[in-house]
């Protein structure tokens, strides 16, 4: 049977680049998109299939989660910055709740929306796209960026993805974080060094690992990330 599988905020940039390459090898996707005319046209661009998504709103995810009959893979990878400049004693604290809205409460949103359908699955796995600026060892490396928004959000991320692994490490499901580097996407303003083919990679590898992989593990290109 094919694998079927749900990226979310993949009209563009990382999260198009894994739908592509998840169809690539075989897998049946559906193209996850708050934007319904630009999340349609990047399915007819792929292959894939539209559902319309915005992690932020629970309805949206019901809805979503009632259109799809079978899940095997779920790539939590929609996420924002939530502004730039929100260094400690100076930040937008809108702006700190837009970024952990979609990075932390959109991921356990969905999660829980299509956790019954991957536990129908023999080989399921979630995927929450993170970063190793949200890594709690590494954050005070000089050259971390200094934030209250979006370093923490992933750092809380992170943590998400560790309850679910441990909730559900005598299942099949296998739960992982990934980092895809510092990528040229609109999130960073095109700033990035690597591309978006090349960031997704680690998370397709995780969304298509076997069953003796790995799970309640945080991994880029290079191995596994400290916490």
């Amino acid at each position: 049977m094919t694998t079927t599988a749900l990226v979310t905020g993949a009209n563009k940039g990382i999260g198009f680049e894994i739908v592509k390459q998840l169809l690539a090898r075989g897998v049946d996707v559906y193209l996850g998109a708050r934007d319904v005319e630009r999340g349609e046209k990047a399915a007819i661009d792929t292959g894939a299939r539209f559902v319309q998504l915005d992690v932020t709103d629970p309805e949206s995810v019901r809805r979503a989660a009632a259109s799809i009959e079978r899940l095997d893979v779920l790539v939590n990878n929609a996420g924002v910055v939530g502004g730039r400049g929100q260094s400690p004693g100076g930040a937008d604290l809108d702006a700190v709740r837009t970024a952990f809205g979609t990075n932390v409460f959109g991921v356990i949103t969905v999660t829980d929306a299509f956790l019954p359908l991957l536990r129908e699955s023999a080989h399921p796995r979630v995927v929450n796209v993170s970063s190793t600026v949200g890594s709690l060892t590494g954050m005070f490396a000089h050259e971390s960026p200094i934030g209250v928004a979006y370093p923490p959000s992933k750092a809380a991320l992170n943590a998400v993805t560790l309850q679910y692994a441990k909730a559900l490490k005598d299942t099949a499901v296998k739960v992982n974080a990934v980092c895809p580097g510092y990528c040229d996407t609109d999130l960073n303003n095109h700033s990035g060094y690597r591309t978006p083919a090349q960031g997704a990679r680690i998370a397709v590898e995780m969304a298509t690992l076997g069953d003796d992989g790995p799970t309640g593990s945080f991994y880029d290109d290079e191995g596994v990330v400290a916490w």
